[in-house]
């Protein structure tokens, strides 16, 4: 590893708040790594790593990839309704008036 760091950004957040911690992490780290280094795990009960989806700018990942430096981490919380349903709901009710 020879002390090479990545910076960095891990986020969650909630209806009302969003977390951001600035890590610096040894080159080699995982997703995984930065979350539990983060603090986050703690900090909010409702993050499972095992059903809460994860991802680097919006692209879902696996928790074992390997991060690059400058990379965000986010935590995404479960989706309470699909979307397409959602839609589609709403799309039906439209066509009945």
């Amino acid at each position: 590893m020879g002390g090479v760091e990545l910076r960095i950004e891990v986020v969650y957040a909630t209806a009302g708040h969003q977390s951001v911690r600035h890590l610096e992490l040894p080159a080699g780290s995982s997703v995984r790594d930065a979350i539990r280094i983060s603090g986050l795990l703690s900090e909010f009960a409702e993050i499972d790593l095992g059903r809460n989806r994860v991802g680097v700018f919006g692209e879902p990942v696996d928790l074992d990839r390997l991060l690059v430096d400058g990379e965000r981490v986010e935590i995404y919380r479960p989706l309470i309704a699909d979307p397409k349903e959602t839609r589609r709901r709403r799309a039906g009710k439209g066509k009945s008036r």
